[in-house]
């Protein structure tokens, strides 16, 4: 028997609040669609973030319908869990996943965290922030005593571990039960197959480019899903990728050099079927910065989707890197004015609350104080299915880095 692992797919997605990457993104998640029917397997885990938001366009519900269906004519089912951006905290809340459960959709939640798949145990939560940590281990625990009386078992989980996850994580890696012989896991980007216990752990990563921050991992290990063979006594991994539909180009171009470098890029762009997105570095700029983006704008707005230029200015690199080296980021700056407390508890709330109101969700912020009183200081019932396991975006809905420059495309804010 053998299985199909996606996750992070984000479908509605409007980076840099371009429709053409919104589609992008749609049309990915057909090609994994028809390359998961072409490799035969007998069913689907998706790992979280199926949406951008909890509440989907049309078109991302649609397309996602389109795919259930798809995989449903071919005979393979989908079991799913919800990550941070596919529900709100707020109680009464649920997932858009649950609209597709008569189409077939199994979806893994609080009340149902456990599947039989033949004689495969499958078992699983949806996000939980770092902030109701208790609660996951408890849960994990359970799930865990579980699996003990199944050969073959699979955890899904959409979490940060702080292995593989520097910043924000929810779980330590000694903290996931090591009983399950395959993790599949949500939330990185990044592609990561990794021993664990008695089987193995993977992040397939996301099926599109999120944040430019994930092209270091793409260029290695491309986008795409794998598929796990798991006959054997050990299972097998097997990663399919998937060609993004357009090419993001990082570029390194001195002042003195910009010319030549301008004109390589044109090369490099005549092969490309759709307009790639640039990120430019322009170092040693001796100029005013408005002259050299009028040049860029010039020879290259015609030929690219996106151009994000960063300027340099002449000595400044240096005394930039020493300046980002030194500087706290809010997180840790919260956490070091916290330290003295000795609650972390606390200082994981502050942060939750943190990322909350820097995207102005009051009211979600308001209902994770509520809940972490009550979990601390009262006695609540758990198991609501889709109680609010309150979740916070901890990655922006959109990114905005300072030297956005976008031709011919207005990007919303």
């Amino acid at each position: 028997m053998k299985f199909a692992h996606l996750a992070d797919t984000h479908l509605g997605y409007r980076q840099y609040g371009l429709f053409e990457r919104e589609k992008d993104f749609y049309e990915v998640f057909d090609k994994v669609i028809d390359k998961i029917i072409e490799e035969k397997v007998d069913f689907v885990i998706h790992s979280g973030d199926l949406f951008e938001t909890a509440r989907p366009s049309p078109m991302a519900l649609l397309t996602f319908q389109k795919g259930l269906l798809k995989l449903r004519g071919a005979g393979i089912p989908m079991y799913a869990i919800a990550g941070n951006h596919d529900v709100v905290m707020r109680k009464g809340s649920i997932p858009p996943h649950v609209i597709f459960k008569k189409l077939g959709l199994k979806v893994i939640s609080t009340i149902n965290p456990t599947y039989m798949h033949g004689d495969i145990f499958i078992a699983g939560l949806p996000y939980y922030p770092a902030s109701h940590g208790k609660a996951l281990k408890s849960k994990l625990a359970e799930l865990s005593e579980k699996a003990n009386h199944h050969d073959k078992s699979i955890l899904v989980l959409h979490q940060g571990i702080d292995k593989y996850f520097s910043l924000n994580y929810e779980l330590e890696i000694g903290e996931i039960p090591d009983n399950f012989d395959y993790y599949a896991l949500g939330h990185i980007h990044k592609y990561v197959n990794d021993a664990y216990g008695k089987g193995r752990l993977v992040y397939p990563g996301s099926g599109e480019i999120w944040k430019t921050s994930e092209l270091a991992d793409y260029r290695i290990n491309g986008k795409g899903f794998v598929v796990v063979d798991f006959d054997g006594s050990k299972p097998v991994i097997k990663r399919v990728k998937v060609d993004i539909p357009r090419e993001f180009i990082e570029k390194n171009i001195n002042y003195n050099e910009l010319e030549s470098g301008i004109a390589s890029i044109k090369e490099i762009i005549k092969g490309f079927d759709k307009k790639p997105i640039l990120k430019l570095t322009i170092k040693d700029v001796e100029s005013d910065t408005s002259r050299v983006y009028e040049i860029i704008k010039e020879q290259l707005g015609d030929l690219a989707l996106m151009i994000r230029p960063t300027f340099i200015m002449a000595g400044e690199e240096y005394e930039l890197l020493e300046v980002e080296s030194k500087k706290l980021g809010p997180e840790q700056l919260i956490e070091s004015k916290l330290q003295g407390y000795g609650n972390s508890d606390v200082t994981t709330l502050a942060i939750d609350l943190y990322h909350l109101l820097s995207k102005d969700k009051i009211d979600e912020s308001g209902e994770l104080i509520h809940q972490y009183f009550d979990a601390h200081y009262n006695d609540v019932d758990e198991d609501s299915e889709f109680k609010t396991e309150p979740v916070e975006n901890d990655q922006p809905s959109q990114e905005k880095e300072d030297g956005q420059v976008t031709f011919g495309k207005e990007v919303s804010e």
